[in-house]
């Protein structure tokens, strides 16, 4: 008889989910399951909407990001009726989208994911959060991270109208543009959050860094796969979140191609499990061969670790000094550390996602500076009427837990008859399955004491992603499974009724 051991809920994470871990009759990990209970069907009830609504609609998918989603399908609108938007009203959306990221991967790192390395996997549950982390290092530090969100939130209200649910872009552009008062007071923030970020860096190098554990326990197998990665980069091949094509890059470095979001199909495919609601994303060119790593699997990575991977460098010139030095840091050759990064040099450590996560933050931020000093930024141009008869379209942008892709099919009024997501997580979904399983299967062997420290050591394998599951969540055979448990006074089972389980 099998062992089980059930991680339910998983904490610190965007949504639902729970491990499964299956012991053999030695003790020995036999298999791990992460299903996801959740759905949420947007794919289906935006059909008869009209697409101008998508940005607003898509937006409610989730509190975490929805302007990634409001961006994705501004973009996808767009496409959809074949205009461009003013340069200023393209401006705008992007800076609105940097001061986005600057929150959205400060929440991460301090709340959800750094907990773990800088308190310790092994810190008790009540040390092990962002009070944790305050107490560690300093009261001030809670305040920065406050500021850091308050200050991101401000200029999404700006531009996007909201703090949560921005709701300004539309197919051409933009509903309103800035004042130059408000561009003063976004380019003073945003220098802020450029101190900010190098403020992360350094305490991420103090604490993490120059910690030889911590440094072990990042280049150790236990969180390491050798997959593809994907992620946005510009003319230049240099991360960007807003706009540019996606490259593709395999476990040896190569770049295998790059492809514009139109052409998405042609790259990215889709694999169903009947145990999970959510699917898993492979690349079509190398095709599914299960749960498995290599250059010979179609599985790909999308994360802020992916988006270095896949590039040459950063755009801006703080965050590439801190490209080189990850790059120099974590790259072996022979025992020998690459003195500088390049385009066939990638990191296959996933605890190291954290530390990418960061030189995004400095990016984000140096972008924000740069965006807000633009002189176009304050014009009053900033929505192009469409114009041409409405069809079919795509928009996509970086999340920060991934690429995120808005398809949509369009009747001869502009009412949408078809929609597909792929969102940030979901391409993840194979990996982080995948890092759970290897997780478990390295730190549990027969023998093992099953601590609470050690199952948070497995649930590190996640969080390194930074998984959101509000809006990840599809069905294929759209079945609703449902369990009840029938119990006695004394609450001990007497049935379970189950169907599609």
């Amino acid at each position: 008889m099998k062992q089980r051991i059930t991680i339910d809920p998983i904490t610190r994470l965007e949504g639902h989910g729970k491990i499964e871990i299956f012991l053999d009759e030695a003790g020995n990990v036999a298999n791990t399951y992460f299903q996801i209970p959740e759905l949420r069907g947007f794919e289906r009830f935006c059909v008869g909407r009209p697409v101008e609504e998508m940005p607003v609609l898509t937006s409610r998918i989730c509190g975490v990001c929805p302007e990634a989603h409001h961006m994705a399908a501004a973009k996808a609108g767009d496409a959809v009726y074949g205009v461009t938007p003013p340069p200023a009203a393209r401006k705008l959306r992007e800076l609105l989208y940097s001061a986005f990221f600057v929150a959205d991967h400060t929440t991460h790192f301090y709340a959800l994911g750094g907990p773990d390395i800088i308190m310790g996997a092994d810190a008790p549950p009540a040390e092990r959060n962002i009070l944790g982390i305050i107490h560690k290092v300093g009261l001030e530090i809670g305040g920065k991270v406050i500021q850091a969100r308050k200050y991101g939130h401000s200029v999404i209200e700006m531009i996007g109208g909201r703090q949560v649910h921005p709701c300004t872009s539309i197919p051409g552009g933009l509903t309103k543009g800035i004042t130059e008062e408000q561009r003063r007071e976004i380019e003073r923030m945003g220098r802020w959050a450029v101190e900010f970020a190098q403020f992360s860096l350094k305490l991420f190098d103090d604490l993490v860094v120059r910690n030889q554990a911590y440094l072990d326990l990042i280049l150790g197998d236990t969180y390491t796969h050798h997959t593809y990665y994907i992620g946005m980069v510009d003319e230049n091949n240099h991360v960007n979140f807003y706009d540019g094509q996606i490259s593709v890059v395999a476990p040896d470095g190569e770049r295998i191609g790059k492809y514009d979001p139109s052409d998405y199909t042609d790259w990215i495919a889709e694999h169903t499990e009947p145990w999970t609601y959510l699917k898993f994303p492979y690349l079509k060119k190398v095709g599914w061969k299960g749960f498995v790593d290599g250059k010979g699997s179609g599985v790909y990575c999308a994360t802020p670790l992916s988006r270095l991977n896949a590039a040459d460098g950063m755009a801006t010139p703080l965050a590439q000094e801190e490209y080189d030095r990850f790059y120099a840091t974590l790259i072996y050759e022979e025992g020998e550390r690459y003195v500088s990064a390049g385009p066939t040099k990638v990191v296959h450590h996933r605890l190291a996602t954290h530390w990418a996560r960061l030189i995004e933050l400095l990016y984000a931020a140096e972008r924000w500076v740069e965006l807000a000093t633009d002189p176009e930024i304050t014009s009053d141009q900033v929505h192009t009427v469409p114009a041409q008869k409405p069809t079919e379209g795509v928009g996509c942008v970086e999340a920060p837990r991934g690429t995120l892709t808005h398809h949509y099919w369009t009747d001869e009024r502009g009412v949408l008859t078809q929609v597909n997501l792929i969102v940030g997580t979901t391409n993840n979904y194979a990996p982080i399955s995948m890092s759970i399983k290897k997780a478990a299967q390295n730190l549990i062997h027969e023998g093992t004491v099953v601590t609470e420290g050690l199952l948070n050591r497995i649930e590190m394998a996640f969080r390194t992603y930074d998984p959101c599951f509000g809006c990840a969540t599809h069905s294929l055979p759209g079945q609703m499974p449902l369990e009840v448990t029938i119990r006695d006074a004394q609450g001990a089972p007497v049935e379970v009724l189950r169907q599609f389980c």
